[in-house]
């Protein structure tokens, strides 16, 4: 499994947050995800830095994969929520619809997904997605 690069400097979520004081507390283990959208934005800046275990940590045991590769020629560039269902501290499931604008081998793409949460014992997990689409 890749360990992530060290990062500083602007959230990849894009939340306009330094990266330490956003997601860099949930991937460093410091803090947990309060919301299914600071889950999801945090598993997004998780697939930019390649943190594999990470994802795996917050992808539910009933659906997770044994391990995860990923693409050297996929590069993630701007995240856009679209919309958010539930989710909240107090909530037990959340969905989230997202666009993930990527570039691939010099094209560029946007994955547009809608994915649903849980939160087990006061921890969100991911569950699945559904892809609303997967373009050029």
């Amino acid at each position: 499994m890749t360990q992530p690069e060290p990062f500083s400097g602007n959230c990849p979520c894009l939340s306009g947050e330094q990266y330490a004081d956003c997601c860099g507390r949930f991937h460093s283990g410091s803090a947990e995800a309060a919301t299914a959208e600071q889950l999801m934005r945090s598993r997004y800046s998780a697939f930019v830095l390649l943190d594999a275990g990470y994802l795996l940590k917050t992808w539910h045991a009933s659906s997770r994969p044994a391990e995860l590769e990923f693409d050297p020629g996929l590069e993630w560039r701007r995240l856009d929520i679209v919309s958010v269902e539930r989710g909240g501290p107090l909530d037990t499931e959340g969905v989230v619809e997202f666009k993930a604008h990527f570039r691939q081998d010099g094209e560029r793409g946007v994955h547009h997904e809608t994915s649903r949460f849980r939160r087990v014992d006061r921890r969100w997990y991911y569950i699945d997605g559904v892809a609303v689409g997967l373009s050029p």
